[in-house]
């Protein structure tokens, strides 16, 4: 007997890294206390945009920071959002956690570093392609938990009936050749809470 379908069959493993944005602010602030403004890089297109917005704000608020928030959907926006950084004399920057934006992992960090703009990522893709650190969901943690889903549905499971898997592992991932670069001393303080450190 066949089961009657209420909707569409959906599982899977929801990521938080849109949700701790100011938990990166906060981070970046305490690496880099003397930057007055840190600007938030965000892909407007993402339906979760007004989400990291609204943690960005708050965190900014109550850190007493100044928060510029600046879009970009295309390549060229990138550029256009650095060159705004330059002008705005921007001291550090958070890249939201976004799909176009983690396509564009290899501009942002050249982009970064030629500014010498101390940045915090939402996943470890930039800090391995040179970035300073990230914040953000352990990746291989969350791709083991699809896993599991896949090799429940290949042995019969019915997708429905899996519930959606909350990845709740993080990872801070600190590259000191970077803060050289940028003129930055990471304390040891902070490199003993970083999960991993590249040297």
């Amino acid at each position: 007997m066949s089961r009657a379908s209420t909707g569409p069959a959906v599982t899977g493993v929801s990521w938080f890294a849109n949700l701790v944005t100011g938990k990166g602010l906060g981070l970046l602030h305490e690496l880099v206390p003397n930057a007055a403004v840190i600007a938030l890089l965000v892909n407007p297109k993402l339906p979760e945009t007004a989400r990291m917005e609204g943690e960005g704000r708050e965190a900014a608020r109550s850190l007493g920071l100044q928060l510029l928030i600046l879009n970009a959907s295309i390549p060229s926006e990138i550029d256009a959002s650095f060159a705004t950084m330059r002008q705005q004399r921007v001291g550090a920057l958070l890249v939201g956690a976004d799909p176009f934006l983690s396509s564009r992992t290899q501009q942002i960090v050249a982009l970064a570093a030629r500014d010498a703009i101390p940045a915090m990522y939402a996943n470890r893709e930039f800090v391995e392609e040179g970035g300073l650190m990230s914040y953000g969901n352990d990746t291989a943690d969350s791709y083991r938990r699809a896993g599991v889903h896949v090799g429940r549905i290949l042995n019969g499971a019915a997708p429905d009936d899996l519930p959606v898997d909350q990845a709740t592992k993080f990872e801070l991932v600190v590259n000191v050749k970077a803060a050289k670069a940028v003129g930055l001393t990471i304390p040891e303080s902070f490199l003993a809470r970083a999960d991993e450190v590249i040297e």
